[in-house]
């Protein structure tokens, strides 16, 4: 599925002309095989446990249950990735869950992260969410900086068990 900013302006009007032409980037939504094996080398940055032909894998299983993987790409090469789904509950209403959100190391503080998400803010949006909502680990000091630069606020704790 191509949602590139250029493809929300025309048939959703969701961006401004001002927004296209400041970037010079694209967002698609990766849906073939070769565009989620595009994606390991950024998304290996946050989910390192992760090996390519797996990765694949579980990106089309994850799939089968509403998962998407939007990427960013610059001058032809990835440089932010984010796999998301749009759900419901009682707590929370409709809503965009960003399950995983990762620049390129090599592209940090280049507008890139604060681009997609933006993206994903006017895709939810768009689908009607209500609210957006994302986990990060304790030790992830840097990426919580930039969520409350981008206006997100600590709202929770997050339990985990393993079993």
């Amino acid at each position: 599925m191509n949602l590139s900013f250029g493809s929300i302006l025309e048939t959703d009007a969701l961006l401004s002309p001002l927004s296209i032409a400041k970037s010079m980037t694209l967002i698609q939504i990766a849906t073939t095989d070769d565009q989620i094996r595009a994606c390991y080398p950024v998304m290996v940055q946050l989910r390192t446990h992760l090996d390519s032909q797996a990765f694949v894998i579980r990106i089309h299983r994850q799939m089968q249950f509403g998962y998407q993987l939007a990427y960013l790409s610059s001058s032809d090469r990835i440089c932010s990735v984010a796999g998301f789904r749009i759900s419901e509950s009682l707590s929370w209403g409709r809503f965009l869950y960003v399950d995983d959100l990762i620049t390129d190391a090599q592209a940090r503080s280049q507008n890139y992260g604060h681009q997609l998400l933006d993206w994903l803010v006017q895709y939810a949006l768009h689908h009607n969410c209500v609210q957006l909502h994302l986990d990060s680990g304790l030790q992830r000091l840097d990426a919580h900086r930039f969520y409350q630069r981008e206006r997100l606020q600590i709202s929770g704790y997050h339990f985990a068990l393993e079993l």
